[in-house]
């Protein structure tokens, strides 16, 4: 991907159906085939109550990903947060990098609230990736 190309990324929340870690599983071994295959990278965050996810990459390859997901009956009351063009990819490196929600990100009652801001979940996804670019592993 040339330096003069723009990126197409969307953030959503959803909630889990059934979560479980084998469900997990069977969800980023998927995602990660597709993803690889269709040039999208991201990352998953994720808990029993709910996933925030960001696709990052060709603009139809995301659109057909979120697309591919609003299907999934293993995701519920999916909310877009944010859908448009950026200079560069939070996640160059990973296919889907997941990261299980840490207590810092969010409390409970925040959860119960709903799902939280773009501003706020491009933060959370910023801090992901500066952890990610000092962590030990990528997905390729």
């Amino acid at each position: 991907m040339g330096n003069d190309m723009t990126v197409h990324r969307v953030i959503y929340s959803s909630r889990p159906f059934g979560f479980d870690a084998a469900m997990l599983g069977g969800i980023l071994i998927a995602a990660r085939r597709n993803n690889r295959r269709d040039d999208v990278t991201g990352a998953l965050i994720c808990r029993s109550d709910i996933y925030l996810q960001l696709l990052e990459g060709p603009q139809a390859a995301v659109s057909a990903a979120f697309d591919r997901i609003a299907r999934d009956d293993r995701h519920l009351d999916i909310e877009p947060l944010f859908a448009g063009e950026v200079a560069d990819r939070l996640f160059p490196a990973w296919a889907m990098l997941d990261d299980p929600a840490r207590s810092w990100l969010w409390s409970r009652a925040e959860v119960a609230a709903g799902p939280p801001a773009a501003p706020a979940a491009i933060g959370v996804f910023e801090r992901l990736a500066n952890e990610a670019a000092c962590g030990p592993r990528a997905n390729d």
